[in-house]
């Protein structure tokens, strides 16, 4: 058993899981932060922020938000940290036209040892499959780990998608989101929900069930938190799936295509918390949170 990596300030407890002892076998990922944050740009005059930290969320660069004090380190160092301790070796950003603010943090401010770092352009905000699949033609055949770049998962998370080196997303408890988490529960209420066969296999994920299925159904228990080990089969779907209702070329309607198609993918179970970025509002959690990690680049 093992203690997923995280803070214990603010409700936040170490949870425990099983972890595989493998060599992990995943040794790239891939961040997902060219999004807008356009819920981090409203305005939210009870969030208590200091100036470095008030000019970044109206920039919407969620990754780049500051945490320890005046010399602050970003929040992506913390996230790209936690990788490095998942044994990730090689992590691409894939970032906006506009975000040079990370380019530049990362090339003449902070470089990376643990770590080799690489920048891929996603020309147009066209959703979480355009950036995988934009994401792969760079890193090649080889299984790549994807996750947000305003979420913090704990490494237990990153390690056991690595280890495990096939087609899979992380399925995180619910309760224990709720738990170890600072996710409110009406936000955990509307992430998609993970549909798992008894055996493990991902038969779908659905998008905001509401009341699609009802509060006790035990499908509500997993939760997708765009945590993913893609292959090239996945990758490919991302390339091919058609746009959404909202326009936009979407990672799991991806996999959804895939799935239909025979690719089998893996719902890993995980008990333990993730720290979202998503608002203003989250900041002083997260701070709290990453209180006592020093983040190792």
């Amino acid at each position: 058993m093992a203690h997923v990596h995280g803070a214990a300030r603010a409700g936040h407890q170490h949870a425990v899981v099983a972890v595989p002892t493998r060599t992990a076998v995943v040794r790239t990922a891939v961040i997902l932060a060219a999004g807008q944050g356009s819920r981090m740009r409203r305005d939210e005059p009870s969030a208590a922020l200091d100036a470095s930290q008030a000019a970044v969320a109206a920039s919407g660069i969620k990754g780049m938000m500051p945490f320890g004090g005046p010399l602050g380190r970003p929040f992506l160092e913390y996230v790209i940290s936690a990788l490095a301790d998942a044994g990730i070796t090689n992590v691409v950003l894939v970032i906006g036209p506009s975000h040079d603010l990370i380019r530049t943090h990362f090339t003449t401010g902070v470089r990376p040892s643990r770590v080799r770092l690489h920048f891929v352009v996603q020309p147009e905000p066209l959703g979480t499959a355009n950036a995988v699949a934009i994401a792969a033609d760079r890193v090649g055949s080889e299984p790549f780990l994807v996750l947000n770049s305003d979420n913090y998962y704990p490494v237990d998370a990153f390690r056991l998608l690595a280890e495990y080196g096939d087609a899979a997303t992380v399925a995180f408890d619910r309760a224990a989101l709720l738990r170890w988490g600072n996710i409110p529960a009406e936000r955990v209420q509307a992430f998609a929900a993970l549909d798992v066969d008894a055996d493990g296999t991902l038969r779908g994920v659905v998008e905001k069930p509401g009341g699609e299925w009802a509060a006790d159904d035990p499908r509500f228990r997993w939760v997708g938190m765009n945590l993913w080990c893609i292959t090239p089969a996945l990758a490919d779907a991302c390339r091919r799936v058609p746009r959404s209702t909202r326009g936009e070329f979407e990672l799991p309607e991806a996999v959804a295509l895939a799935i239909r198609e025979g690719v089998t993918v893996r719902a890993m179970p995980f008990e333990g918390g993730v720290l979202d970025l998503s608002h203003r509002s989250d900041v002083r959690a997260v701070q709290q949170a990453l209180a006592d990690i020093t983040p190792r680049l």
